[in-house]
């Protein structure tokens, strides 16, 4: 495992380009299963996460071109198996998409458990329920789900109990080939949800209400390929405002839309952050931040999950007293209790809540990244902080940020990757 060093206090300024949305890459990359032609997805960011699904791929029987570049090209003309390879999947969360497009394609999934963050606490429930509502058969033992339909899969209405977003995604792969048309309610409503929504329909379905809670998909009994160049990662820009914000930086970020952006600069800005958003960038100047008393993540296009972590950093050098509340996740506000060691000053209130005093001069030392948001959100601590930081198992952060190092040395960063 490999760790970074950071030596922190330094003043950030200059450009990054986010890649595409790590989010709809997995998905478009499973939907890629639906059909024996080639589907080009161009725009594919180049991290960990997206190569464990190309490696998922060819275990089923894919022919990949181009992993590692941003432009892949996939061609599942046989499917070998429907049994996706065990140890992968338990490196990746969003190997569970797979069931929906290999019950479309061949009648059958195996899947052991998942992995990806936090593997115990986030359940698929969801994602069994539209399968079976759609005529799979699951069963369920000690070493994951099974799941089959041999007659195929048939249309259904149905209301999702949760608002997932993995699990809308797999619904509508499996009923993409299903006959007759589907209504999904209660369905997530993100932007990388509709771009799912737009390859399904480039490859013959018939995908109504992309962008709202009610999805209606006419199922195609041949789907064909494609090409679809994904939208930038608003997820990845916003962390990148935050570490700006933090760090007294100057920094113009591309490659996001501004209507993806503002669910999570709308808070930024009430957190005193001094930008301006455009399609063409999102430009941060140097900012005097302040408290914004109360910060709760919701469903899109309320602020999301994914960011609370960077702004719980924000809030330890904001004037004021901020209360966080995630009430979708119980481990990343835990993640953060880190911070206490570096001298914030945090009150952990339950799993869910947090309250931030600050500002507060932070002091390097280790750290340990948890997951993806919680691991930048630690950096973005170490960039701030005097002294020296390590945040251990680097590797957990960069599986969403693609080449961290080298953009993190671009903004003037001192920083170095240690195997």
């Amino acid at each position: 495992m490999a760790h970074l060093v950071v030596r922190g206090g330094r003043r950030l300024s200059g450009r990054v380009a986010v890649d595409g949305n790590k989010n709809a890459a997995l998905p478009l990359l499973a939907a890629c299963v639906l059909t024996p032609e080639t589907v080009e997805l161009r725009n594919v960011p180049q991290i960990r996460d997206v190569s464990v699904m190309i490696d998922l791929l060819r275990s089923l029987g894919a022919d990949v071109e181009g992993d590692g570049t941003a432009t892949v090209r996939v061609t599942c003309a046989e499917i070998v198996s429907g049994r996706p390879d065990a140890a992968l999947v338990g490196r990746l969360r969003g190997s569970v998409m797979l069931m929906g497009s290999l019950l479309a394609r061949v009648g059958w999934a195996t899947l052991a458990p998942p992995g990806g963050d936090f593997p115990a606490r986030r359940s698929i429930a969801t994602h069994l329920r539209a399968l079976e509502g759609l005529g799979a058969k699951v069963t369920t033992g000690p070493d994951g789900h099974h799941l089959e339909a041999k007659t195929g899969l048939r249309a259904a209405s149905m209301y999702l109990l949760e608002a997932s977003v993995t699990g809308t995604e797999t619904a509508l792969m499996a009923a993409a080939s299903a006959r007759g048309t589907t209504e999904l309610r209660h369905a997530a409503c993100e932007p990388h949800v509709g771009e799912l929504c737009a390859l399904l329909t480039a490859m013959g379905a018939v995908v109504e209400g992309a962008g709202t809670s009610t999805l209606r998909i006419t199922g195609c009994d041949s789907l064909r390929g494609t090409t679809h160049t994904l939208r930038g990662d608003y997820i990845e820009a916003a962390s990148w405002g935050v570490v700006a914000g933090v760090t007294g930086g100057d920094v113009t970020i591309t490659g996001a839309c501004a209507v993806d952006l503002e669910p999570s600069t709308s808070v930024l800005g009430e957190m005193g952050l001094d930008f301006d958003l455009s399609d063409d960038a999102f430009v941060v100047r140097p900012s005097s931040l302040v408290a914004a008393k109360r910060i709760v993540t919701g469903l899109w296009p309320a602020f999301p999950s994914d960011i609370v972590s960077l702004v719980t950093v924000m809030a330890t050098q904001a004037e004021g007293r901020t209360l966080l509340h995630d009430w979708m996740y119980e481990l990343r506000l835990f993640a953060l209790e880190q911070l206490s060691a570096m001298g914030a000053d945090l009150f952990l209130c339950d799993s869910h809540r947090i309250i931030v005093t600050g500002p507060s001069r932070l002091r390097g030392r280790t750290l340990d990244s948890r997951d993806i948001r919680s691991g930048m959100a630690l950096v973005a601590a170490a960039l701030v902080a005097t002294g020296e930081s390590r945040i251990l198992e680097i590797e957990t952060v960069e599986r969403g940020y693609a080449d961290l190092v080298n953009r993190l040395q671009g903004l003037g960063a001192d920083v170095e990757r240690v195997d």
